[in-house]
């Protein structure tokens, strides 16, 4: 299982039954939205969503289901849970699909 990387865009890691996504999330936005890369690891992303009892994880959640077009429980925020910087897992799907569908929301 080799690493796939474009660039500097090393935000989608491979893994066994689906990807790895690293992601910069700012809670307490005026929306959820894809802000574009922070630093050249990881998607910078808005929640509108307050960082408490999970709403926030659970915001990143449904609104990477609508991204990616999978159904919610495809989506499991694995590492961070409580940081700033969280590892979402994207059940079924390949890195080059997710980081073509990034790619398109960042530019």
């Amino acid at each position: 299982m080799g690493k796939v990387k474009v660039g500097a865009k090393d935000f989608v890691h491979p893994a066994e039954g689906g990807v790895y996504v690293k992601l910069r999330v700012s809670p307490r936005a005026k929306s959820t939205a894809i802000k574009g890369l922070y630093g050249e690891c990881a998607i910078k992303l808005s929640v509108a969503a307050p960082p408490v009892e999970g709403k926030a994880n659970a915001e990143i959640e449904r609104y990477l289901s609508r991204v990616f077009e999978v159904p919610g429980s495809d989506i499991t925020v694995v590492k961070g849970a409580s940081s700033r910087d969280k590892v979402v897992f994207v059940s079924g799907s390949g890195p080059d699909e997710i980081r073509t569908l990034l790619n398109s929301l960042i530019r």
